[in-house]
Protein backbone atom coordinates (compact mmCIF):
# COMPACT_ATOMS: atom_id res chain seq x y z
CA UNK A 1 0.00 0.00 0.00
CA UNK A 2 1.19 3.62 -0.85
CA UNK A 3 0.55 6.95 0.82
CA UNK A 4 1.08 10.33 -0.79
CA UNK A 5 3.42 13.22 1.13
CA UNK A 6 2.18 13.68 4.13
CA UNK A 7 0.27 17.23 4.85
CA UNK A 8 -0.09 19.09 8.34
CA UNK A 9 -4.06 19.77 9.52
CA UNK A 10 -4.32 23.54 10.05
CA UNK A 11 -3.87 24.97 12.95
CA UNK A 12 -6.74 25.30 15.43
CA UNK A 13 -8.08 28.82 15.50
CA UNK A 14 -8.13 28.59 19.40
CA UNK A 15 -4.41 27.26 19.99
CA UNK A 16 -2.04 29.98 21.25
CA UNK A 17 1.06 31.06 18.76
CA UNK A 18 3.74 28.75 19.45
CA UNK A 19 7.61 30.42 19.63
CA UNK A 20 8.79 30.60 16.33
CA UNK A 21 12.13 28.36 15.71
CA UNK A 22 15.20 31.26 14.33
CA UNK A 23 17.88 28.12 14.37
CA UNK A 24 18.74 24.96 13.84
CA UNK A 25 21.33 22.85 15.56
CA UNK A 26 22.22 19.88 13.40
CA UNK A 27 24.18 16.30 14.62
CA UNK A 28 26.59 15.44 11.53
CA UNK A 29 26.40 11.69 11.74
CA UNK A 30 23.63 9.67 11.13
CA UNK A 31 21.90 12.89 11.04
CA UNK A 32 22.91 14.83 7.97
CA UNK A 33 25.58 12.20 6.92
CA UNK A 34 24.95 8.23 6.26
CA UNK A 35 28.04 6.03 7.40
CA UNK A 36 27.26 4.11 4.52
CA UNK A 37 26.84 0.06 4.37
CA UNK A 38 29.35 -2.11 6.26
CA UNK A 39 30.00 -4.26 2.78
CA UNK A 40 31.34 -1.62 1.07
CA UNK A 41 33.33 -0.53 4.08
CA UNK A 42 34.68 -3.75 3.96
CA UNK A 43 35.18 -3.58 -0.05
CA UNK A 44 36.90 -0.51 0.10
CA UNK A 45 39.59 -1.77 2.57
CA UNK A 46 39.66 -4.65 0.82
CA UNK A 47 40.95 -3.42 -1.99
CA UNK A 48 44.02 -1.64 -0.30
CA UNK A 49 44.75 -4.47 2.03
CA UNK A 50 43.71 -7.64 0.18
CA UNK A 51 42.42 -10.51 2.30
CA UNK A 52 41.18 -14.01 1.55
CA UNK A 53 37.42 -13.67 2.49
CA UNK A 54 35.31 -16.67 2.89
CA UNK A 55 31.40 -15.59 2.79
CA UNK A 56 30.98 -17.01 5.77
CA UNK A 57 34.04 -14.86 7.44
CA UNK A 58 32.45 -11.97 5.65
CA UNK A 59 29.50 -11.99 6.82
CA UNK A 60 30.30 -12.28 10.28
CA UNK A 61 32.93 -9.00 9.58
CA UNK A 62 30.27 -7.14 7.86
CA UNK A 63 27.84 -7.53 10.87
CA UNK A 64 30.32 -6.56 12.93
CA UNK A 65 31.31 -3.07 11.13
CA UNK A 66 27.66 -2.54 10.67
CA UNK A 67 27.25 -2.03 14.29
CA UNK A 68 30.94 -1.38 15.61
CA UNK A 69 30.33 2.29 16.99
CA UNK A 70 27.67 1.03 19.03
CA UNK A 71 30.81 -0.91 21.39
CA UNK A 72 31.97 2.28 21.89
CA UNK A 73 29.08 3.23 23.97
CA UNK A 74 30.56 0.47 26.40
CA UNK A 75 34.16 1.00 25.81
CA UNK A 76 34.23 4.55 26.11
CA UNK A 77 31.08 6.24 27.76
CA UNK A 78 32.72 9.17 28.36
CA UNK A 79 33.28 9.65 24.12
CA UNK A 80 36.89 10.72 24.76
CA UNK A 81 37.57 8.81 21.31
CA UNK A 82 36.10 12.51 19.86
CA UNK A 83 38.17 14.31 21.64
CA UNK A 84 41.06 13.71 19.58
CA UNK A 85 41.99 12.29 16.83
CA UNK A 86 44.37 10.05 18.54
CA UNK A 87 42.02 9.24 20.78
CA UNK A 88 39.48 8.64 18.10
CA UNK A 89 42.13 5.76 16.20
CA UNK A 90 42.92 4.53 19.47
CA UNK A 91 39.14 3.22 20.50
CA UNK A 92 38.74 2.03 16.82
CA UNK A 93 41.68 -0.53 17.12
CA UNK A 94 40.48 -1.05 20.97
CA UNK A 95 36.55 -2.28 19.34
CA UNK A 96 38.71 -4.42 16.46
CA UNK A 97 40.67 -6.31 18.60
CA UNK A 98 37.87 -7.13 20.29
CA UNK A 99 35.64 -8.52 17.48
CA UNK A 100 36.23 -11.53 14.92
CA UNK A 101 39.76 -11.32 14.83
CA UNK A 102 40.65 -8.61 12.42
CA UNK A 103 44.61 -8.57 11.67
CA UNK A 104 46.72 -5.19 11.99
CA UNK A 105 46.70 -4.24 8.18
CA UNK A 106 43.14 -4.79 7.65
CA UNK A 107 42.47 -3.07 10.31
CA UNK A 108 44.14 0.00 9.51
CA UNK A 109 42.88 -0.34 6.28
CA UNK A 110 39.40 -0.16 7.45
CA UNK A 111 40.46 3.23 9.63
CA UNK A 112 41.98 4.57 6.55
CA UNK A 113 38.68 4.19 4.22
CA UNK A 114 36.31 4.94 6.56
CA UNK A 115 35.55 8.44 5.90
CA UNK A 116 35.11 7.60 1.96
CA UNK A 117 32.31 5.62 2.73
CA UNK A 118 30.19 7.83 4.69
CA UNK A 119 27.61 10.20 2.06
CA UNK A 120 25.72 12.83 2.80
CA UNK A 121 21.63 11.83 2.51
CA UNK A 122 20.00 12.51 -0.78
CA UNK A 123 17.82 15.45 1.64
CA UNK A 124 20.39 16.70 3.15
CA UNK A 125 21.32 19.97 0.93
CA UNK A 126 17.77 20.57 -0.12
CA UNK A 127 16.99 21.22 3.57
CA UNK A 128 19.92 23.10 4.18
CA UNK A 129 18.92 25.17 1.07
CA UNK A 130 15.41 25.80 2.02
CA UNK A 131 16.16 27.29 5.89
CA UNK A 132 18.91 29.41 4.64
CA UNK A 133 16.10 30.35 2.18
CA UNK A 134 13.86 30.77 4.95
CA UNK A 135 16.41 33.07 6.63
CA UNK A 136 16.87 30.48 9.50
CA UNK A 137 20.53 30.04 11.29
CA UNK A 138 22.17 26.83 11.25
CA UNK A 139 25.06 25.20 13.69
CA UNK A 140 26.33 21.88 13.15
CA UNK A 141 27.42 20.16 16.30
CA UNK A 142 29.41 16.94 16.32
CA UNK A 143 31.26 15.06 18.58
CA UNK A 144 33.74 14.15 15.99
CA UNK A 145 36.87 12.85 16.48
CA UNK A 146 37.74 12.54 12.84
CA UNK A 147 38.00 14.92 10.17
CA UNK A 148 34.74 15.50 9.49
CA UNK A 149 34.99 18.87 7.35
CA UNK A 150 36.65 16.94 4.54
CA UNK A 151 33.55 14.97 4.26
CA UNK A 152 31.00 17.86 4.09
CA UNK A 153 33.45 19.45 1.62
CA UNK A 154 33.31 16.24 -0.57
CA UNK A 155 29.69 16.41 -0.32
CA UNK A 156 28.84 19.73 -1.01
CA UNK A 157 27.88 20.60 2.48
CA UNK A 158 30.32 23.15 3.52
CA UNK A 159 28.56 26.69 2.93
CA UNK A 160 25.50 26.08 3.20
CA UNK A 161 25.31 26.57 7.43
CA UNK A 162 26.20 29.11 9.48
CA UNK A 163 28.48 27.91 12.10
CA UNK A 164 29.97 24.33 13.48
CA UNK A 165 31.01 23.40 16.83
CA UNK A 166 33.25 19.96 16.78
CA UNK A 167 33.84 18.11 20.03
CA UNK A 168 37.55 17.73 19.52
CA UNK A 169 38.15 21.44 18.37
CA UNK A 170 36.18 22.41 22.09
CA UNK A 171 37.06 20.45 24.61
CA UNK A 172 33.62 18.64 25.09
CA UNK A 173 31.18 16.51 24.07
CA UNK A 174 27.02 15.99 23.97
CA UNK A 175 25.58 15.21 26.33
CA UNK A 176 27.06 17.92 28.37
CA UNK A 177 25.53 21.01 28.70
CA UNK A 178 28.40 23.41 27.93
CA UNK A 179 28.76 21.76 23.75
CA UNK A 180 25.25 23.26 23.37
CA UNK A 181 25.67 26.36 25.38
CA UNK A 182 28.62 26.79 23.01
CA UNK A 183 26.73 26.11 19.64
CA UNK A 184 23.66 28.57 21.09
CA UNK A 185 26.53 31.29 21.35
CA UNK A 186 27.39 31.29 18.15
CA UNK A 187 24.19 31.51 16.40
CA UNK A 188 23.68 34.08 18.94
CA UNK A 189 20.16 33.04 20.16
CA UNK A 190 18.31 31.87 23.14
CA UNK A 191 17.50 27.91 23.88
CA UNK A 192 14.07 28.38 23.07
CA UNK A 193 14.21 29.74 19.78
CA UNK A 194 16.26 26.90 18.41
CA UNK A 195 15.61 23.41 17.23
CA UNK A 196 17.83 20.73 17.86
CA UNK A 197 18.04 17.75 15.19
CA UNK A 198 20.01 14.20 15.95
CA UNK A 199 19.72 10.74 15.53
CA UNK A 200 20.45 9.64 19.17
CA UNK A 201 18.03 10.66 22.41
CA UNK A 202 21.24 10.36 24.96
CA UNK A 203 23.20 12.59 22.99
CA UNK A 204 21.44 14.88 21.52
CA UNK A 205 18.86 14.95 23.84
CA UNK A 206 21.44 16.54 26.30
CA UNK A 207 19.49 20.18 24.06
CA UNK A 208 16.42 19.43 26.48
CA UNK A 209 18.17 20.40 29.86
CA UNK A 210 18.29 23.63 28.03
CA UNK A 211 15.12 23.92 26.97
CA UNK A 212 15.95 23.42 23.19
CA UNK A 213 12.89 21.88 21.11
CA UNK A 214 14.46 18.79 20.18
CA UNK A 215 13.82 16.35 17.35
CA UNK A 216 15.48 13.00 17.08
CA UNK A 217 15.33 11.11 13.60
CA UNK A 218 17.20 7.47 14.27
CA UNK A 219 19.83 6.63 12.22
CA UNK A 220 18.03 5.22 8.87
CA UNK A 221 18.76 2.68 5.69
CA UNK A 222 18.93 4.43 2.43
CA UNK A 223 19.84 7.52 0.87
CA UNK A 224 16.74 9.83 2.30
CA UNK A 225 16.89 10.35 6.03
CA UNK A 226 13.65 12.19 6.33
CA UNK A 227 15.28 15.49 6.96
CA UNK A 228 12.02 17.32 4.93
CA UNK A 229 10.51 16.74 8.58
CA UNK A 230 13.12 19.75 9.94
CA UNK A 231 11.54 22.04 7.42
CA UNK A 232 7.90 21.54 7.61
CA UNK A 233 8.54 21.70 11.66
CA UNK A 234 9.81 24.87 11.38
CA UNK A 235 7.75 26.39 8.41
CA UNK A 236 4.92 25.10 10.80
CA UNK A 237 6.25 26.66 14.15
CA UNK A 238 6.94 29.65 12.15
CA UNK A 239 3.77 29.85 10.19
Amino acid sequence: MTHGPATLAPRHPEWPTPQPIRGVIFDIHSTLVDQGDADSWLDAALAVAPHPVTDDRREELVAFLDRIWEGARISDPESSRDLSFEDHHRVFHELIEAGPGVDRPLADALYDVMLSTWHAYDDTVPMLRDLRDAGIRTCLLSNAGVPIRDVLDREGVTGLYDEMVLSYEVGCVKPQRRIFEIALERLGMPAADVLMVGDNANDDGGATHLGMRTLILPRTAGRVHGLAAVTALVHGYNS
